[in-house]
């Protein structure tokens, strides 16, 4: 038995091949992206789009993967080999955007954009054994649901994802694929060295299947995405476990693990997205009276009294109403343990500030941020910071305007329409503006829209708005602009704008400071950015930035050493 594999671009989150797809149906390269020409058309569109980060390719491998990712989902019709029993013309013209891929374009919401990925994924398309196929999404739900059969938490672990899983079909059998699963993991948990022993086994694995033993790796965190992009399972340790709320879907997917259906009317349904057990009236009531329970435990009261109940898409959205009340209850939740978790938002921001891509945070624990997703990643993380420091007014959900996955992990960059993050507090109200960009271009890129946001905010609230502009660099041109601070609204109405620039690493010096003092509150970055301020009128601007780098690393010593020469936090 070989490796399933649901996708192999090299991104992050498989949420982004909706970029990819609307950057493509906004092109005339559409179903001209294959072989040497057309592989350099859809690697150049893709880089121009932002989608990924154009490196050395000689071969142009990104288009090809982008473009076989695409295709196996049915977000464009794949080609079709003679080994498949049907003509090209039979499905659709090559690698042109699919019924279901103008779905994934059109998905306004992560839950929307999931829905299609779960649409695609479910479609049993892969093959098992004697002309059978089958859904590796549905063949993991259940194998999810055996473990809990058997009194075990719904999860696997990344190893048993890597050896078993991704290894297996139905036609391996779901009782002994489960005893092998739970075998290993008895073996793993009695092992002194349990990374010797995953390397052990992925050696001994390499040799038995005829492949290099990182292939397990590789292969299990790619489909590990994909699988996540569905929405049906979310993040454990590095392995998967099934979201409560999505049981009893789970329980209506795998009521048949193995398809005998033609391969045309499979890919068919590929391809215009296939049905889901919600899509009947019945099966989404069941879903309805399932969720309520949840709301139950989370406290959430819900009526639905008066609703209308007589059609799936009128209990959908009920539905989508109720789901988003639960993730909204677990990102409060979310919001309450990131003072916890101060250490890792530190090496986050100090990875965006290295400008790496990896980094160790203590023994096996490592982080990465994809250079494509670098920007989204600086937003989420002075997002997480802002949490930790807590005393915020808003809710978590409203602070950031960037979409995030079911593990809060950042999805998009805040659109183009308004600030990054926006932090009120009782006092005042902290507009937050991040960027990567560092040289002149910043000014022109920042400049206006930071300058705007703020100004409109400030009309919206009564009580002081200050604007916290954060780069890895401050060129002089975007620090002169915020230094004389002025909007003029639509009837002349001068504005006098407060808006401190300052690196990303001096804003993690002092979040540090602060949670290793056991002074973590927004208080302190508040009055950091209140001195910042106010000797802007008296400097030009490189010495403005000069002076806030003063002032933040006096700011530091005095948290760290309150009493050498009777430091005070700067005023």
């Amino acid at each position: 038995m070989g490796f399933w594999q649901l996708g192999n671009t090299s991104v992050r989150s498989a949420m982004r091949i909706k970029d990819g797809l609307t950057a493509l149906s906004k092109s005339a390269v559409q179903g001209n992206i294959r072989k040497g020409e057309g592989d350099l058309a859809f690697r150049k569109l893709l880089g121009e789009c932002g989608v990924v980060s154009l490196g050395v390719d000689s071969t142009n491998s990104v288009g090809r993967k982008w473009r076989s990712a695409m295709g196996k989902l049915g977000f464009l019709y794949p080609l079709v080999t003679k080994s498949m029993g049907f003509r090209q013309t039979d499905l659709g013209k090559l690698d042109t955007i699919t019924p279901a891929g103008w779905n994934l374009i059109r998905a306004e919401t992560v839950p929307a954009a999931q829905e299609c990925f779960l649409r695609a994924m479910a479609t049993p398309v892969f093959a098992a054994e004697n002309g059978k196929t089958f859904s590796p999404l549905v063949w993991t739900l259940a194998i999810l649901l055996e473990l809990e059969k058997r009194g075990q938490e719904p999860a696997v672990h990344f190893p048993e994802i890597a050896l078993i899983v991704q290894t297996t079909t139905p036609c391996s059998g779901l009782a002994q694929t489960a005893d092998r699963i739970l075998n290993l993991r008895s073996q793993r948990e009695h092992s002194e060295r349990k990374r010797v022993f995953d390397r052990n086994r992925y050696e001994a694995g390499g040799t038995a299947m005829g492949c290099k033993p990182h292939t397990f790796v590789d292969y299990a965190d790619m489909n590990i995405r994909y699988l996540k992009a569905t929405g049906m399972v979310q993040s454990k340790g590095k392995g998967i476990a099934l979201i409560p709320e999505k049981h009893f879907l789970a329980v209506r997917l795998t009521q048949n693990l193995l398809s005998d259906r033609p391969l045309l009317e499979l890919y068919r349904t590929l391809c215009r997205g296939s049905e889901l057990p919600t899509d009947n009236a019945a099966v989404a009531l069941q879903v309805l009276k399932d969720l309520r329970i949840q709301l139950k435990d989370y406290g959430i009261a819900y009526s639905i009294e008066g609703r209308p109940l007589d059609t799936a898409a009128h209990i959908n959205q009920i539905r989508y109403q109720m789901e988003s009340l639960i993730s909204e209850k677990k990102e409060e939740i979310y919001a309450q343990e990131q003072s916890s978790c101060w250490k890792e938002i530190a090496a986050y921001m100090k990875l965006l500030s290295s400008r790496k891509e990896r980094l160790k945070i203590g023994g096996d624990t490592e982080i990465s941020i994809p250079r494509t997703e670098a920007p989204a990643y600086l937003e989420w993380s002075l997002w997480r910071a802002f949490l930790a420091l807590g005393g915020l007014v808003n809710k978590p959900y409203e602070v950031r305007r960037f979409s995030v996955d079911q593990d809060f992990y950042p999805v998009s960059t805040a659109p183009g329409s308004g600030p990054d993050l926006v932090a009120e507090f009782s006092t005042c109200v902290v507009v937050i503006e991040a960027t990567l960009s560092e040289n002149s271009r910043q000014e022109a890129m920042e400049g206006e829209p930071v300058r705007r946001h703020v100004a409109a905010l400030m009309q919206q609230y009564q009580k002081p708005v200050y604007g916290l502009f954060i780069a890895n660099q401050i060129d002089s041109n975007t620090a002169e602009t915020f230094r004389i601070g002025i909007w003029y609204t639509r009837d002349d109405k001068k504005l006098d704008l407060q808006i401190v620039p300052a690196t990303l690493s001096q804003f993690n010096a002092l979040f540090q400071a602060l949670f290793e003092t056991h002074q973590e509150t927004p208080d302190a970055v508040i009055q950091v950015m209140s001195v910042c301020e106010k000797c802007r009128a008296e400097n030009e601007a490189p010495t403005w930035k000069k002076r806030i780098s003063e002032i933040f690393e006096q700011a530091v010593g005095t948290l760290r050493h309150p009493g050498k020469e009777n430091r005070q936090m700067p005023r």
